[in-house]
């Protein structure tokens, strides 16, 4: 894979202030101690359990390279409420090359980002041959999902993607990882926070676990992800007896 990668590091310039929520994310309290994460790979997986601070970390890693909030290109300038965090701004981004083209995917704004294509193509019509010539709200969500990432990331880009199998299904997860292992293979930079097992065995790819102690790099067959993922398709009726045992 390509070795000019567009964004090489971060890490805290400065403590985040003490009152606030996502200082106390275990993400952040391991970059606050002098840790500094490094993007190795063109494609670098952020996997974990909830509330460690991935895509908090994500956003914050968005907002910092020029993206909105919310999802789009950095040209795209909506806001339907201040959610994100602050932690953008204690970042430091080594950056190396500047990417031709990127897109910050957040699937839970994503409707958001969806509205605001409609509106700008409400006066330009041609904007919508970026994302497959039809409206996103027009697909269903899976569809909208792939539509947006098989035409609008044009290559030579930096790609963010927050959680993006989660309108996917395992087929449409599997048609992702080629087309990101596709865009890496020539020079796209992707950083993607997942609960995927299959997205996280991309070849050549970096996967960062966050846990309440640490950010480690690991292989994906180590994963928590991959292993109870593994352990259930092997043995579903066991996996499922000792699931419901706990809920009685």
């Amino acid at each position: 894979m390509n070795d000019k990668r567009f964004l090489q590091s971060v890490f805290l310039r400065e403590t985040p202030p003490p009152g606030e929520y996502y200082a106390r994310l275990p993400a952040v309290q391991f970059l606050a101690q002098g840790n500094r994460l490094n993007f190795a790979a063109n494609v670098t997986f952020f996997v974990g359990e909830n509330g460690t601070g991935k895509s908090t970390l994500l956003e914050a890693i968005a907002v910092a390279a020029g993206f909105n909030a919310e999802g789009g290109s950095r040209n795209f300038r909506f806001s339907t409420a201040a959610t994100h965090s602050g932690l953008h701004r204690q970042l430091t981004l080594a950056r190396g090359a500047y990417p031709r083209d990127g897109f910050f995917l957040r699937a839970e704004s994503f409707y958001n980002t969806a509205s605001y294509v409609d509106e700008i193509a409400a006066g330009d019509p041609t904007m919508l041959n970026s994302y497959g010539g039809v409206s996103l709200h027009d697909q269903s969500h899976g569809e909208s999902f792939m539509a947006l990432m098989n035409h609008r990331f044009g290559g030579q880009g930096l790609y963010l993607l927050d959680e993006p199998e989660a309108a996917l299904s395992p087929t449409r997860q599997m048609a992702l990882l080629a087309l990101i292992h596709q865009l890496a293979s020539e020079g796209s930079q992707f950083i993607i926070a997942t609960h995927s097992p299959i997205l996280i065995t991309c070849p050549g790819s970096c996967i960062y676990q966050f846990t309440e102690q640490a950010i480690t790099p690991v292989q994906y067959q180590d994963t928590e992800h991959f292993q109870l993922t593994k352990r259930f398709l092997n043995d579903p009726q066991r996996m499922l007896q000792l699931l419901l045992q706990q809920d009685t």
